[in-house]
């Protein structure tokens, strides 16, 4: 069975029109009137190819093509529609565009279908609006209770919870799908990181995702006048932050090559020009392929901010704790021999981003195919994929998921 490249192409940059950016990218975040256009298309789409839209209690979407047997479990295929704030028009769209665009090919071609075919769009994989990221999938796997999910709020003030509450109301039709357990899970991605790129390979081979730990630190000092609270008195939480910044830089993450240490979303308050910081809130993303090693750096975090932020207080709380996982090796194996037959170069790679993938290892067999992405450059208006490694990444996923589709048994 051969995708429609051009089809699958001109869906992808239509949908990037939702929630455009000057410079090519989208700002679509979780839950907003963004994904909801987003949702609606892609519904659209699904529906036209014959295909059932649901939902469930986190808001993940799913669009299924059914089989014969609608009592075996589903293959599961597909991404996320959310962006960053100044994400670009690839990252996770394109693995949901690819899965309907194999669903829709599907379809349309005599190929036998004893199980349904599920593309699924998962919710909040981003985390830039509620934290943290991969809300849905983590719920979906029953890794994360709905309750705490729907408690998040964003920088507004507004909860996950009102939040798909007011996505449900904006499809009233969408019926609720209970849980179920899929037959395998497969999920393309962009590589988000430059060494297809420059390996001259077309199709990654994800062998798992590095273990990451994400903590938000808040340290406190003593609000003051500017310009009459003497130096040595003071207790300036940007000046503490600065201290820990650095040393967490410096003691955790230049440990060793294979970490990854970023500190984001910093928050100043009262973030006024003749006021003395009385609090700086700050998010740390840690990341390692050893799950020890991660373990290890993780636990240097805590008293290293404490005793550095002195005479401000610091307190640390973790909001993700994912260990390393590897993907299924027959998976694995029918996305490199796909590869093959077709000529396109292969290479067998680790993921140092995260992805909902990971939540669904657990679960089912699942892996991940990946596709260059320009410079390596992502979450960022300059994203970008070429047509041809679009429709390469799709051809494979199909190649991979016609013969799950395909097996009787349960």
């Amino acid at each position: 069975m051969e995708i429609d490249a051009g089809r699958l192409w001109s869906r992808l940059m239509e949908l990037g029109e939702i929630g455009a950016i000057p410079g090519g990218g989208v700002d679509r975040q979780a839950l907003s009137d963004g994904e909801h256009l987003a949702w609606a298309r892609v519904i659209g789409w699904a529906e036209a190819a014959g295909m059932e839209a649901a939902t469930d209690a986190a808001a993940n979407l799913f669009l299924t093509l059914s089989g014969r047997n609608r009592s075996l479990a589903p293959v599961l295929a597909g991404s996320h529609l959310d962006s960053q704030p100044t994400g670009g028009r690839f990252d996770g769209a394109f693995g949901v565009m690819a899965a309907l665009e194999v669903a829709a090919s599907l379809a349309a071609s005599p190929m036998p279908r004893a199980r349904d075919l599920t593309v699924v769009a998962w919710m909040n994989e981003e985390g830039s609006r509620f934290a943290p990221g991969m809300m849905g999938s983590a719920v979906f796997a029953g890794q994360r209770d709905i309750a705490e999910v729907r408690a998040a709020r964003d920088g507004e003030g507004l909860t996950a919870g009102e939040e798909i509450d007011r996505l449900r109301r904006a499809f009233p039709g969408l019926p609720l799908r209970p849980p179920f357990r899929p037959r395998a899970c497969i999920e393309p991605h962009i590589e988000q990181g430059p060494r297809l790129e420059r390996e001259g390979a077309v199709i990654g081979v994800v062998s798992g995702i590095d273990g990451k730990v994400t903590c938000e630190v808040t340290l406190t000092g003593q609000r003051d006048h500017a310009g009459t609270q003497p130096m040595a008195d003071r207790r300036d939480a940007v000046m503490a932050f600065a201290r820990v910044a650095s040393r967490l830089q410096q003691e955790v993450g230049l440990a060793d090559p294979e970490t990854r240490f970023t500190i984001g979303r910093v928050e100043v308050s009262p973030n006024a020009p003749s006021v003395i910081a009385g609090e700086v809130r700050f998010r740390i993303d840690l990341r390692h392929p050893d799950g020890a090693a991660l373990q290890r750096l993780a636990a240097r975090i805590a008293p290293l901010a404490a005793e550095t932020a002195l005479p401000c207080t610091a307190a640390v709380r973790v909001l993700v704790d994912a260990p390393p996982n590897g993907f299924d090796p027959a998976l694995r194996q029918a996305i490199a021999a796909s590869a093959a037959r077709r000529g396109l170069p292969a290479l067998e790679m680790a993921s140092a981003a995260g992805h909902d993938a990971r939540h669904l290892a657990p679960l089912c067999p699942t892996a991940m195919i990946f596709i260059p992405c320009r410079g390596g450059i992502s979450h960022d208006p300059a994203e970008w994929a070429e047509p041809a490694h679009v429709a390469a990444g799709a051809q494979v996923l199909a190649d991979v998921v016609a013969p799950l589709l395909a097996e009787e048994g349960a």
